[in-house]
């Protein structure tokens, strides 16, 4: 149905959760560049059995996602920080890519600017500085689900 995109993800826990969600959820899981192994015992605990189920499709480079991917950067949107637009401003269709940076440095700013007005944000208040990654995966991915729910198959 929909693509969760992590680029350079940092913390075994968040990945495993974000993998929990993604099949739960019926979303295809993409991880660029880990650098950490999927089959550290963090990321299991936290992707429970639900891991060996999800098979996420695992990428050595953004740069080889993308030369399989690219031709749909129309329906890719970059959760960052940096931008007003606001998560539930965007339709989201099924097929759709949603991307979100590591935990420390976000998305990097040369992929972002491929489509700057698919950049969405979660409001906050001015002095906080972002959220927990699998909570925001969270939180996009189920707006994106509520709006297509009638596609949402139940297996």
């Amino acid at each position: 149905m929909f693509h969760v995109v992590l680029v350079e993800p940092r913390i075994p826990q968040n990945t495993g959760s974000i993998g929990r969600m993604c099949y739960n959820a019926g979303f295809i899981l993409h991880i660029i560049n880990p650098l950490f192994s999927i089959d550290e015992k963090a990321v299991k605990r936290a992707g429970l059995d639900y891991w060996k189920k999800l098979n996420p499709l695992l990428w050595d480079s953004l740069e080889d996602f993308l030369n399989e991917y690219g031709k749909f950067q129309d329906r890719f949107f970059f959760a960052t920080t940096k931008t007003n637009q606001t998560y539930f401003e965007v339709n989201y269709q099924k097929g759709d890519f949603l991307f979100f940076g590591s935990e420390s440095f976000g998305l990097p700013m040369d992929l972002i600017q491929r489509k700057w007005e698919n950049t969405i944000t979660i409001p906050m208040k001015e002095c906080g500085r972002s959220l927990n990654l699998a909570t925001s995966v969270g939180i996009v991915s189920y707006e994106a689900l509520r709006q297509n729910f009638a596609l949402f198959e139940k297996n």
